[in-house]
């Protein structure tokens, strides 16, 4: 059995594929080739359930001819886009689609109306899967670090914390960034966390927080550390594997704690939970602590975000309790 998987993007995403990948191979032996885009091929590169990458650019195209050699036994859709119905109508295989719920989302961002499923998405990709007679494990999800990758946290540490310590201490990893900037807290706010954080902070981020980074670690205390825009995804998967606990955004860092079971504070914004695509994280491996604002009736305003809140308020980052983010971080209370 041969199997090609569709998932173009994000690291999100493409991480809670992972089950469905890890069912395929160990339940059924099959040969799992994955299907994504060139700048998202290093999330999948090292998964040893994976035998064979392809990756685009832009178009199917660019991989089509060498897609037809292949001679799919299945092709499973988790995508669900032009894209990847162009590739299922070029290879004429047998294809199951992911329902992307687009309808009911809409309905739940524009009128407020419930109809979304209770079922987390790892599980309604593996629904997508079951036809070829594979069951979720409950294994959770998985990220695979290169060996070249892996980061010595100490050396991002500075002398003065290291100074009294055997050991590298434990850090909080904060990921701060996010695709939209109203699943982001406001800078000030980072700041004010960061500063009542009793342990060491390590900022996460890629180039585009790198300034905002800068002004964090500036103003919030020696303790805090900004990485953003210096390490790659899988470096910066290495300080959250290694972290005491994880602060994040509704982003893919967020997945990526939950696939090294770490303990996690969620931070949701313009988005909700009841999208499906909270921490994925089976009983025993880690924990999540949900810090958002209940009741504000312009909750959820979409199912992905915008550059700025379309009422100017931005209550659903503003109002979340700062001392509730912290406590949660020495294990005091819930956020």
């Amino acid at each position: 059995m041969k199997v090609l998987i569709i998932r173009f993007s994000s690291i999100g995403d493409i991480v809670l594929a992972t089950p469905v990948v890890r069912a395929l191979k160990q339940q059924l032996g099959a040969e799992v080739h994955f299907l994504t885009k060139r700048g998202f091929r290093g999330i999948v590169e090292a998964n040893p359930y994976i035998d064979k990458v392809y990756a685009i650019d832009k178009k199917v195209g660019e991989v089509l001819p060498e897609l037809k050699q292949e001679d799919y036994s299945y092709l499973i859709d988790l995508h669900h886009n032009l894209r990847s119905l162009q590739v299922k109508l070029a290879l004429k295989g047998k294809a199951y689609s992911f329902n992307k719920l687009n309808w009911e989302k809409w309905l739940m961002a524009r009128f407020k109306i419930n109809r979304l499923p209770d079922k987390h998405i790892v599980d309604r990709y593996m629904e997508t899967a079951a036809p070829l007679g594979v069951e979720n494990d409950g294994k959770g999800l998985d990220y695979f670090i290169p060996e070249q990758d892996e980061v010595e946290v100490g050396a991002f540490l500075s002398a003065n914390v290291l100074a009294e310590a055997r050991e590298v201490p434990r850090f909080v990893a904060f990921a701060i960034g996010a695709a939209h900037n109203t699943k982001r807290l406001p800078t000030d706010k980072i700041i004010s966390i960061c500063k009542k954080i009793g342990l060491p902070v390590v900022l996460l981020g890629g180039p585009g927080e790198a300034e905002e980074g800068r002004q964090i670690a500036e103003a919030a205390g020696g303790h805090v550390f900004n990485t953003c825009g210096l390490l790659n995804l899988n470096q910066s998967a290495s300080f959250v594997r290694q972290a005491y606990k994880v602060i994040s955004h509704d982003t893919g860092l967020m997945h990526i704690a939950a696939a090294f079971g770490k303990d996690i504070i969620s931070v949701w914004g313009n988005t909700i939970p009841e999208f499906g695509m909270y921490p994925y994280l089976p009983e025993g491996q880690g924990s999540n602590t949900t810090a958002e604002v209940k009741g504000l009736s312009c909750r959820p305003c979409s199912k992905i975000g915008y550059q700025a809140c379309p009422r100017g308020h931005f209550r659903c980052m503003r109002n979340i309790s700062e001392e509730n983010i912290v406590s949660a971080v020495d294990g005091r209370g819930d956020a």
